[in-house]
């Protein structure tokens, strides 16, 4: 059975739903201040995953995430480059689409903007005036109260020692009559929303009162979601409650976590435009999802190599072949592995593993056994398909062309020239010219695969 850590809980739990083999999800998706980073490619790479296994359980999921395009960012932003709201939202949109859809990742089933929902925002603040959970302060801003709520329930979320006497209010409407141009009209006047509120709001929409899982990365644990908690609470009452809070560690840099405030992002596009997607995929799940991730560009090109031997695995095998009853039974026990693993909090890096230990067993037999390694690797295939890898063509893969110009040209004509050498070489047993070119061939990063008669097929790493 499927165990899931529990944020509450601090451990593991057996997966269960409110509703019968349904589960709804909502993440907190992104802010379009900037170009999304690692940081967001990690965490939706890995709801990815998880959705795509709950499918295989059998669970109908819904699947909500939002995108926050309005913020003090992002107004910031838009004021500094003399570019309208309305033209950088569309612009970042289009790049985070563009990311998404390289990286191959599920659309979900809602993603609404905040814009599109400032009615129903703004009727929500006017209830928690009403119930004295929210106030106007001296400046014409709204703010929550939070000397009318339990903080027992607080504590549900934040784990910290908060009481009734500490003033922890937190803005829901900012005032704002300095731009016109971006603010939005509201009972109390110009302004805009706060940001706590916005998920409150459109995940009770989407999703209603109970909510199996909530999730995002690990620094929305403090303050957005304990905030978002409490305010659900207030506006919905006993009735508001979510089974599963999940969060994805962090990807930090030197220290630190990688952050538009901090001025040390590794924007998605630029790593997209160096490396394959499913190296960047295959790196940002190396390591358990709770975990933070250090960054380091030796790890992901040691990620680049590994993704290449398991596509390397793949070449000339038939991966055309039908498997049928008979297969699905013999490959129960791989299957009861995969599964294994799967179930345990979804540790993936065990899973990468396991693919490798599948590489090991097809690589030592599959001139001997060709259409049963064959099939194996079609099975490989189906369990890497989960991880959102080995999804390209073997061959379109193993020759990609990563450069297109005159540098290229020459060097392809370099290493047809070495290997006609080479071959030379091993034709007149003349090893130590033909070990001597090998090496140089290394260098350049090149794999080669010798067949009968002389032949030599060849990739790049």
């Amino acid at each position: 059975m499927l165990k899931i850590f529990s944020y509450i809980d601090k451990n593991k739990k057996n997966f269960t739903t409110f509703l019968k083999k349904e589960v709804k999800l909502y993440v907190c998706g992104i802010t379009i201040s900037n170009y999304c980073h690692l940081g967001h490619a990690r965490t939706f790479c890995f709801f990815d995953i998880l959705i795509k296994y709950l499918k295989y359980l059998g669970y109908k999921v819904t699947y909500v995430r939002n995108i926050t395009d309005i913020d003090d960012k992002i107004i910031k932003k838009s004021l500094y480059k003399n570019i309208s709201l309305k033209k950088l939202s569309k612009k970042m949109i289009l790049s985070m689409n563009n990311d998404f859809n390289k990286l191959n990742l599920l659309i979900p089933d809602y993603e609404p903007r905040i814009s599109n929902n400032l009615n129903l925002i703004i009727n929500s603040i006017r209830f928690l005036l009403l119930k004295k959970y929210a106030y106007i302060n001296k400046d014409g801003d709204i703010l929550f109260n939070s000397k009318y709520f339990n903080m027992k329930n607080y504590n549900l979320i934040s784990k910290l020692k908060l009481n009734n006497s500490e003033n922890y209010d937190f803005v829901l409407w900012k005032k704002n009559i300095n731009y016109i141009n971006y603010s939005w009209h509201s009972p109390w006047g110009l302004g805009r929303p706060g940001w706590h509120i916005e998920c409150s709001v459109l995940s009770n929409k989407f999703l209603g009162n109970k909510i199996d899982i909530h999730g995002g990365g690990k620094d929305l644990i403090c303050p957005h979601h304990k905030n978002e908690f409490i305010l659900s609470k207030c506006l919905f009452n006993v009735d508001y409650s979510i089974k599963y809070w999940i969060y994805v560690g962090l990807v930090i840099y030197n220290g630190k976590k990688i952050s538009k405030s901090k001025n040390n992002m590794f924007f998605l596009k630029d790593l997209l435009d160096r490396y394959c997607p499913d190296v960047i995929k295959y790196y940002l799940m190396s390591t358990h999802y709770r975990k933070n991730i250090d960054y380091d560009p030796e790890i992901l090109y040691i990620s680049k190599k590994s993704v290449y031997k398991l596509y390397l695995c793949l070449y000339d095998l038939n991966l055309d072949l039908l498997l049928n009853k008979k297969d699905i039974l013999i490959f129960k026990e791989f299957d009861d592995i995969f599964i294994k693993y799967m179930n345990d909090d979804l540790n993936i890096p065990s899973i990468q593993r396991f693919l490798f230990f599948i590489v090991s067993e097809i690589n030592k037999y599959k001139s001997k056994k060709y259409i049963f390694y064959s099939k194996l690797g079609i099975r490989m295939k189906y369990y890497a398909g989960f991880l959102n890898i080995l999804q390209y063509n073997v061959n379109d893969f193993l020759n990609k062309k990563y450069l297109k110009n005159n540098f290229y040209n020459n060097l392809i004509l370099k290493i047809n020239n070495l290997i006609i050498k080479r071959n030379l070489a091993r034709r007149q047993s003349n090893w130590i010219k033909a070990d001597y070119i090998r090496k140089k061939l290394l260098k350049l990063n090149i794999t080669l695969i010798d067949k009968n008669n002389f032949i030599t097929k060849w990739f790049f790493n």
